[in-house]
């Protein structure tokens, strides 16, 4: 098998565990947090830097990368580890996402989806088959099944929820047997459902029957409550098989993954670190802080004063970040999106601490913006 997932131990307070995780390119502990590398690239961030904040494994988009600069040319390089010098795992989603996120210029069917190019506007064909094909060429260590990821529960009928659980099933199917590289990546399957509690039950049962590496927890980060995810996350980790990586799909806020850990959940990734950076919001252990804000004009102090990240360390004051968002510089989207990296890792090893002491109940103290339903931004209304 192309990974394996090794438990340490188990919290004794909730469905916690730690472990970790071994694949073809390296070990990555778990619980773990992925910085996404959209298109073979972390946004303003060289590999090295990316690499000091404490990341272990990163994530690319198939679909990106299969469009531009396509998955035949990088696995002319190999892989996309060599094509982008990162040499540890990376994990790339299969565009199902991508393709719900376009559902206004794309047409779904049960073969696949249609839509339109972002680079060229030119029609392009997604298929389990086809995914799966740009992912091996790719090389990642964790490969995701192409599957249809519904909006969100409230905004479209239970029937359209549940004719995606049942396509993605289909297409998971279609997805091993088109996989040709299963010794050296593993694919994971992925549970839908929406927040239906009775479609997730079902989703996962028929998920599971097939034998893979690993399953994903998909389509609860696609315009639901803070409380409907944590309930949905709650009921579904326990019903993934206890022995395999868990993975919850494009989440997200720092007590979304609290309360997901705790539920049982393994690994997660999101935009917010990097995006968010790039727009002058910094996530701190207290909330988070919107620095083009006025208050921060003169302000002397770093970002977080207790962190080890190389904007804080390095004595980059919250003044100066201001003045380079304000001045349009770029260092200003690098400085700040490598300072909320290192804020989820700092994160994730507190996670692993607690843990592994069995002294979870202590996180919030430590943590409080994990007492909030969202990281509500500090300063100045803009």
């Amino acid at each position: 098998m192309a990974i394996r997932l090794e438990i340490l131990q188990r919290s004794s307070e909730n469905g916690a565990r730690l472990g970790r995780v071994h694949t073809p390119h390296g070990v990555f502990d778990t619980p773990a947090f992925m910085p996404v590398a959209t298109a073979a690239a972390m946004k303003g961030l060289t590999p090295e830097q990316v690499r000091s904040t404490g990341s272990q494994i990163i994530l690319n988009n198939t679909l990106h990368c299969m469009l531009r600069p396509g998955a035949e040319r990088i696995a002319k390089f190999g892989s996309s580890h060599a094509f982008m010098r990162w040499n540890a795992p990376i994990l790339t989603d299969s565009g199902g996402f991508q393709a719900f996120s376009m559902a206004d210029i794309r047409t779904l069917d049960d073969d696949g989806v249609t839509f339109s190019s972002f680079v060229d506007g030119a029609k392009v064909r997604m298929t389990p088959e086809v995914s799966i094909r740009a992912q091996n060429l790719i090389g990642a260590d964790i490969i995701m099944a192409f599957d249809d990821c519904p909006p969100a529960a409230a905004e479209v009928p239970m029937e359209r929820v549940r004719e995606a659980m049942h396509r993605s099933v289909a297409w998971l199917h279609r997805c091993k047997a088109a996989h040709a590289r299963p010794d050296a990546q593993a694919l994971f399957g992925i549970v839908q459902g929406g927040t239906h509690l009775e479609l997730r039950k079902e989703s996962a049962a028929r998920t599971c029957e097939i034998e893979l590496p690993g399953y994903a927890i998909g389509g609860v980060a696609v315009g639901e409550s803070p409380e409907r995810i944590a309930d949905t996350v709650r009921f579904t980790a326990p019903l993934l098989p206890d022995a395999k990586p868990r993975y919850l799909m494009g989440v997200g806020y720092p007590r979304d993954i609290a309360i997901a850990v705790a539920a049982g959940v393994d690994m997660f990734d999101c935009v917010l670190p990097t995006r968010n950076g790039r727009n002058a919001l910094a996530f701190t252990r207290e909330g988070a802080l919107r620095l083009r804000n006025a208050r921060f004009a003169d302000d002397q102090a770093p970002i977080e004063a207790d962190c080890d990240c190389q904007t804080c360390a390095g004595g980059f004051s919250r003044a100066y970040l201001r003045h380079l968002f304000s001045a349009g510089e770029m260092l200003g989207p690098t400085l700040v999106s490598l300072h909320n990296v290192r804020l989820y890792q700092r994160l994730m090893l507190a996670i692993r601490r607690a843990i592994g002491c069995n002294a979870w109940s202590a996180l919030e103290t430590d943590w409080p913006c994990l007492s909030a339903a969202r990281e509500q931004p500090t300063g100045d209304p803009e």
